[in-house]
């Protein structure tokens, strides 16, 4: 809970347009201080979430919300065979991502609000979101759920991903999914028939993936790995393996992207567990986020035995066998994903690069041309993320000339995207350019990839 009223403070900072030293300077504080709460590195009191709540207008919310985090800590102390509540700093260690029928919380002998107050405890209910608050509020809930209500959960969910994937995780993404994710979460304080039970938590637990997949486009690491956690334990307590291979994958990318490989492969390593459970291409997303793990720690034969396992994966592959959200996972995406795996590696190489080397970064090429050329509409990002590489590839290999065509068509739909992911990419690339900026053609990419990133 503590966890859960950062989140929320820092969702009332950011739409109140409010700095951490702008809100620190109004309460008397340092800015570094309320980055720590925001956090949960550092606790607050009821005096100060009183100034906080006055100065961001929140209207009491702040204050109800800080109640829960005191009555949280105050049930936290008990005997180890009583129930326990499940911390938001355990669930961020991938090992407390518990095996689906070993999980404490899915024994038959859990009521429902048990259940319930799991969820709570990770932060699933935001239950006071600034958004919603000023949208629909409780009276918009059912008295009971029923199956419309989880359609509007898989379809809000849809929607997301589908922005998400065109436009990036900024913008208009991530200020409408605070609303959703409102409404989705509360459901889960609503009476449920045992028979939504399973799709309700699963319908959520998508939705928070989505979310977080969106904030780590954003570089909201930290909500990022809130709202996976919560995709995960919905997973666990829905029993859907489907789910959970999703939410570890994603867990997997984030830890790598922020310079935790070896955390990263925990994750997708975990996710494998049962693998039997799975279908081939959740196994090859899987070893994928395995690949990219290896490769960032220059594990050279771990990649090449990951992107074997992957390609061997796919190969088995059927039409009609997956969950619906992984219709992402077609030839370009299997192409992109290992290739940006091998692109990892390729970089690592000998200059001049050894005969095994060289055949590296033409693989690695290969895989992501292949990616660009398969990608369709939908998946602008996911385009300019191998064009990018394929660039910035090239470039490091001593093709300017070819790595400036790539790089400038993935330009163009860079300058679309609220993608800060993106951003790094192409950042990426102007550095790498840097050497051979003596020509006018790479100057000119170089400067555009300025003006397109102030942009």
């Amino acid at each position: 809970m503590a966890h859960w009223f950062g989140v929320e403070l820092r969702n009332w900072r950011k739409t109140r347009g409010l700095s951490t030293s702008a809100l620190g300077a109004k309460v008397q504080i340092s800015g570094a201080l309320i980055q720590r709460i925001e956090k949960a590195e550092r606790s607050c009191n009821a005096e100060l979430v009183v100034a906080l709540d006055q100065a961001l207008g929140a209207g009491g919310a702040l204050q109800r919300l800080w109640r829960r985090v005191e009555e949280d800590a105050d049930t936290k102390v008990g005997d180890a065979d009583k129930t326990q509540t499940l911390h938001p700093s355990d669930v961020s260690k991938p090992d407390a991502l518990g095996i689906l029928e070993q999980h404490p919380f899915l024994a038959s002998d859990r009521s429902p609000v048990e259940r319930r107050q799991f969820l709570t405890a990770i932060g699933g209910v935001a239950a006071f979101s600034p958004l919603a608050l000023a949208g629909a509020g409780a009276d918009a809930l059912p008295k009971v759920v029923r199956q419309d209500d989880i359609d509007q959960v898989w379809a809000a969910s849809k929607l997301l991903a589908e922005w998400d994937n065109e436009f990036g995780g900024g913008g208009l993404v991530r200020s409408a999914s605070l609303g959703l994710y409102h409404w989705a979460t509360s459901l889960l304080d609503v009476t449920c028939p045992d028979h939504l039970q399973s799709e309700l938590f699963t319908s959520v637990g998508r939705l928070a993936i989505v979310m977080g997949a969106s904030a780590f486009d954003a570089y909201e690491h930290d909500e990022a790995r809130h709202y996976l956690q919560v995709g995960a334990s919905c997973a666990e307590h829905a029993r859907n393996w489907h789910l959970r291979a999703s939410a570890l994958n994603w867990l997997a990318r984030q830890a790598i992207w922020v310079g935790q490989p070896d955390e990263g492969l925990t994750y997708a390593e975990n996710g494998l567990v049962r693998s039997d459970r799975l279908t081939p291409r959740e196994q090859a997303m899987l070893f994928n986020a395995c690949a990219r793990a290896h490769a960032k720690m220059g594990h050279v034969q771990g990649t090449l035995s990951a992107v074997g396992r992957s390609d061997e994966s796919v190969s088995h592959a059927r039409a009609g066998e997956d969950v619906p959200w992984m219709g992402y996972y077609d030839l370009a995406q299997h192409h992109g994903d290992t290739g940006h795996a091998l692109f990892d590696l390729a970089l690592q190489t000998n200059d001049p690069p050894t005969p095994a080397g060289r055949r590296l970064q033409v693989r690695a090429a290969q895989r992501l041309q292949v990616a660009i050329k398969e990608h369709q509409a939908p998946y602008v990002r996911s385009r300019a993320l191998s064009g990018t590489k394929l660039a910035s590839l090239k470039m490091a290999i001593g093709d300017p000339q070819e790595a400036v065509v790539v790089g400038n068509r993935a330009l163009d739909e860079v300058g679309r995207l609220r993608s800060k992911r993106a951003v790094e990419d192409v950042l990426e690339l102007r550095r790498i350019a840097a050497p051979r900026s003596r020509s006018p053609e790479v100057a000119a990419l170089r400067e555009r990839i300025r003006t397109t990133v102030q942009a």
